[in-house]
């Protein structure tokens, strides 16, 4: 992600986030779009998913954010962005490769998002009618051009999930 994107987030943030909001906040470094969600992998998974993933051979991936939105349900800040033809190409063709490995594409339809902050704790509904409110009429973000996507392990903790690259896939011929 840019370095000018990042500066755009983390300042909506800062101006979006207080103390007991009700929101565990999602760290820069963790911001992503997900692709596919694989869930757990045994390591036949993974070495079969990171060998078809490596056979990829796509156009870099200019990404388009759009405004701040909702989950509400869910309790889930997010930065919609946009489905364009080349993101939903290699969206498709990820899960493609992915699914000769036994892993299985969701049902929902793609939409791709970047996940600022969720909601925790019984402040959670307070805070998310806090947050429709001060977002208000947002502008759109700069928007950026993707050279690789990326394999992550997450792990869950009391701060949230840490993500950690396992793999790169370089866009753009090679």
């Amino acid at each position: 992600m840019a370095a000018a994107v990042i500066g755009e987030l983390s300042a909506t943030v800062a101006r979006l986030q207080s103390d007991g909001d009700g929101f565990r906040w999602a760290a820069p470094e963790s911001w992503h779009v997900t692709l596919q969600f694989l869930g757990n992998a045994g390591r036949e998974e993974y070495d079969c998913a990171v060998a078809r993933l490596r056979e990829l051979r796509l156009p870099s991936v200019p990404i388009q954010l759009e405004g701040l939105g909702l989950f509400g349900r869910a309790g889930i800040l997010i930065v919609a962005v946009k489905v364009t033809p080349e993101l939903l190409l290699l969206q498709k063709r990820v899960t493609a490769a992915t699914r000769l490995c036994g892993f299985v594409p969701e049902t929902r339809p793609y939409q791709p998002h970047i996940t600022l902050a969720r909601g925790k704790g019984q402040g959670q509904r307070r805070g998310i009618l806090e947050l429709k409110t001060a977002i208000g009429r947002q502008r759109n973000f700069t928007g950026f051009v993707a050279g690789e996507f990326l394999l992550y392990e997450s792990f869950l903790g009391p701060a949230g999930s840490r993500y950690e690259i396992r793999e790169r896939f370089p866009l753009g011929g090679r």
